[in-house]
């Protein structure tokens, strides 16, 4: 039997939502660096310090040297991504999280409760086109693994058909694998793909996208 329940965002939740959100988005960065690293032209760009600083101080301990720093640049660069990404979130629909998302029609938002604890949270809001959009999932790291994530998805999906929407659309990273199981598990499949800034294209980091068809949608 489930431990937690999930309820209507209160205001008392407000920290906890915001707090939530913003570990849950930088968690997967070292996963986003560790996907940059892969990429052979990183690779090569990275040999391409080595030798070019070995060559110019005609030393090896510099020219790995060089090589650590850039490594450390990259880390940087590829952190902001999720740093931006946060940001914008906080000081956009998670600065009112009541105004963005109980205050209009067909939008909502909802929080998983585990022992008095704000464990996870999920969003929903009209995309257009008899779509609803699942926003801002997440679900912290103690209370993965007891359904959350598929209950509050649930949730979503059973908001959309209640309110004769069509479809439930969803946007996550390429690195959020466990997040596209999960999803994919649910009845949603991948229908396209793009990148959140040039940042964001010239390290071949891309945003998947789901849709979930409801069937007889009327919206």
């Amino acid at each position: 039997m489930a431990s937690f329940r999930i309820r209507q965002y209160q205001d008392q939740d407000y920290e906890a939502v915001r707090a939530l959100f913003a570990r849950g988005i930088l968690e997967h960065a070292p996963a986003g660096f560790r996907h940059v690293l892969r990429a052979a032209r990183v690779r090569l760009a990275l040999l391409a310090v080595f030798v070019a600083a070995r060559a110019a101080a005609g030393s090896w301990v510099l020219g790995l040297g060089a090589v650590a720093l850039a490594l450390v640049l990259l880390w940087v660069l590829v952190r902001s991504l999720s740093a931006e990404y946060v940001r914008d979130a906080l000081g956009t629909d998670l600065c009112d999280v009541a105004g963005s998302y109980l205050r209009a029609p067909d939008r909502c938002f909802w929080v998983a409760e585990e022992g008095g604890t704000v464990a996870g949270m999920v969003a929903a809001v009209p995309a257009g086109r008899g779509e609803l959009e699942l926003k801002r999932m997440s679900v912290s790291r103690e209370h993965r693994g007891r359904g959350l994530a598929r209950a509050l998805c649930r949730e979503v999906l059973a908001f959309a058909r209640a309110r004769g929407y069509g479809a439930v659309v969803l946007s996550t990273s390429m690195v959020q694998v466990a997040a596209q199981r999960l999803y994919e598990g649910q009845g949603f499949r991948k229908v396209g793909s793009s990148y959140p800034s040039l940042l964001g294209t010239l390290l071949k980091f891309q945003i998947f996208h789901y849709r979930c068809d409801l069937g007889d949608g009327t919206k």
